[in-house]
């Protein structure tokens, strides 16, 4: 009996174990069984988020923003037609309707905003337009010589920001900076190239350089 169990022991321990790699998971097994995608790691989903932002950076619609300075017109009431600004809170204040929401809208957006709030007054059919007379500011941090606020100038570029800034100090990195815009709402900060455009409200910092 000795033997046999011996015998028994050693042809157990010849049986190779599974590798831990070939363990299939519960989400796997689903996916094989029943053809769904197992879920995205946590890595993966982060990649996918920051794609559409990336892509976006230069092409997103222009938002409104506090210290944006607009031209409103409305149409036959001169009397509402002025040059205002979007204040700390967003909003601009008109005659007969008060405070309008401007944080985040387009100048058309706006625009509806506005004809929405005065049909509710006593113009029945009003025709508003708003254009952008003085656009906010832009920052530019980091390594220039004189880091701070601007007025924006379109056209603008990463690398003219930090020309209109005094220039490089001796340890800025020339080939890259970073640009920090709000998305939807939303501070997202990316590296960018030296030719990327600079909008209103956006910060640009120049990184230093290690070499």
């Amino acid at each position: 009996m000795a033997l046999a169990l011996g015998a028994c022991s050693q042809h157990m321990a010849r049986t190779p174990a599974a590798p831990a790699e070939s363990v299939i998971e519960a989400s796997d097994l689903d996916a094989m069984m029943y053809g769904a995608k197992p879920p995205l790691s946590d890595a993966a989903r982060y990649a996918q988020a920051a794609v559409p932002v990336a892509a976006t950076i230069g092409n997103e619609p222009y938002t409104l923003d506090a210290g944006d300075k607009l031209r409103v017109v409305v149409f036959g009431q001169d009397a509402l037609s002025n040059n205002y600004t979007v204040n700390a809170d967003g909003r601009v204040s008109l005659p007969l309707i008060g405070t309008v929401n401007a944080r985040g809208l387009t100048t058309a957006q706006l625009a509806g905003a506005i004809t929405a709030s005065l049909k509710k007054s006593f113009i029945r059919d009003p025709s508003v337009a708003v254009e952008i007379e003085t656009y906010r500011p832009f920052f530019v941090l980091g390594e220039v010589t004189f880091p701070g606020q601007y007025p924006y100038v379109p056209g603008m570029t990463a690398e003219s920001a930090a020309a209109i800034a005094g220039g490089y100090t001796p340890r800025a990195y020339k080939n890259s900076f970073f640009i920090t815009r709000k998305l939807r709402g939303v501070p997202v900060r990316l590296s960018v190239p030296p030719q990327a455009p600079v909008r209103p409200g956006d910060t640009v910092t120049v990184d230093e350089r290690w070499f």
